[in-house]
């Protein structure tokens, strides 16, 4: 069967312009479809790791003390549009392909490289803004978890201590009204426990 493709004996016509600008032109595109797909953003609530997804990947969820951009050089950088892109391959990958999550992560950082690049900006500076509010976040409570957070980049990561954390956030009673604490105190304690098995013993 031959394949579909739109100029199948001949290659397409060279445009007038770098290739350079056609490639960062065609991964603003890109980037412009998939936000167009995405149905929720929330970001009323704490996020490990500055953003993440709810289980049916209908929200994305960025943590909200994370800010909306940073000044570089004279520029306004919007930093969520990236930060979307590297939740929605990711989820993808590992919905669909049933890739783990440390290879679905890798490849939805590279997706998010390139889209900032294309952007010119600068992925040095771009990353070392990310990192700073990684490393906060880190360290700090989390009070307001929501329910549905996909968990699953936890257990791959076998983050024993968030999870505990957000355990934690539950039992100070700090979960919104309307998400069912002990669904999610189950989904916690399942995946807790899941850990501490895979978990090597000490000798």
């Amino acid at each position: 069967m031959p394949l579909d493709l739109c100029h199948a004996q001949a290659p397409h016509e060279r445009l007038g312009v770098p290739n350079w600008f056609v490639s960062s032109l065609m991964m603003d595109r890109a980037l412009d479809a998939i936000m167009r797909r995405v149905k929720k953003v929330d970001r009323a609530h704490d996020i490990p790791y500055l953003a993440g997804y709810s289980q049916d990947g209908k929200t994305i969820y960025i943590d909200r003390h994370m800010p909306t951009s940073f000044e570089l050089a004279g520029r306004t950088v919007e930093t969520d549009r990236f930060l979307i892109l590297h939740e929605e391959v990711e989820k993808t990958l590992i919905d669909r392909l049933g890739l783990h999550y440390l290879h679905a992560h890798q490849i939805a950082l590279r997706a998010e490289e390139a889209a900032v690049r294309a952007a010119g900006i600068p992925w040095r500076d771009y990353d070392r803004f990310m990192q700073k509010y990684v490393k906060e976040f880190g360290d700090e409570r989390l009070t307001k978890v929501p329910g549905n957070l996909d968990t699953k980049p936890y257990r791959d990561e076998h983050d024993l201590d968030l999870l505990q954390r957000m355990e934690a956030s539950i039992k100070g009673g700090t979960v919104l009204p309307r998400i069912n604490a002990e669904k999610l105190r189950q989904q916690i304690n399942n995946a807790t426990v899941e850990l501490r098995r895979k978990k090597p013993r000490k000798k």
